[in-house]
């Protein structure tokens, strides 16, 4: 099984530009929040819980960015609670608003996200390696950590893997 340090070496490889990297903190979210928000119909409440296929794709997720790396893991559960409270109220709205709030930012996030991979000048890294759309929220905390000054040891591995990114 690859390493955290593996799985960001991989995605950074397609992320070197930091106007890509800007764009994908913003669109990754807002696509992260629009898959939550489609999946959580159909859904139903028990025990204060909304369960929906959201919650089975996003526990799947939380499991695996937790076996990769516990810190960043938590982020990523905590986000993904969020994500998942967003869809379950989205969930609560008649069925045209709760599709066109999920699908706009779905695409609105996509487009942020092609605007930055045409500054980089590379393919998105998910073309190659399918586990890029699982890479890619991870990946967004991580430099976000690195922006506050944490896992300095993680990101030097990756730079001096990679080199530093560029500031085009």
């Amino acid at each position: 099984m690859k390493t955290l340090t593996d799985h960001l070496t991989q995605y950074a490889a397609y992320h070197r530009d930091q106007r890509n990297i800007l764009t994908h903190i913003i669109g990754i979210p807002l696509i992260v929040v629009a898959v939550a928000i489609v999946l959580s119909k159909p859904g139903w409440a028990m025990a204060g819980i909304w369960l929906s296929p959201a919650l089975i794709v996003a526990s799947a997720a939380a499991i695996f960015y937790l076996i990769l790396d516990l810190k960043l893991g938590l982020a990523m559960t905590v986000l993904l609670v969020l994500s998942l409270w967003l869809g379950m109220l989205s969930a609560q709205l008649s069925t045209g608003l709760w599709l066109a709030l999920g699908l706009g930012l779905f695409i609105l996030g996509w487009i942020i996200q092609f605007i930055g991979h045409y500054f980089e000048g590379k393919k998105p890294a998910f073309i190659d390696d399918i586990m890029g759309l699982a890479i890619g929220p991870l990946f967004v905390v991580a430099e976000l950590a690195f922006l506050l000054g944490l896992r300095r040891a993680l990101e030097f591995e990756i730079e001096t893997r990679l080199g530093p990114r560029t500031d085009k």
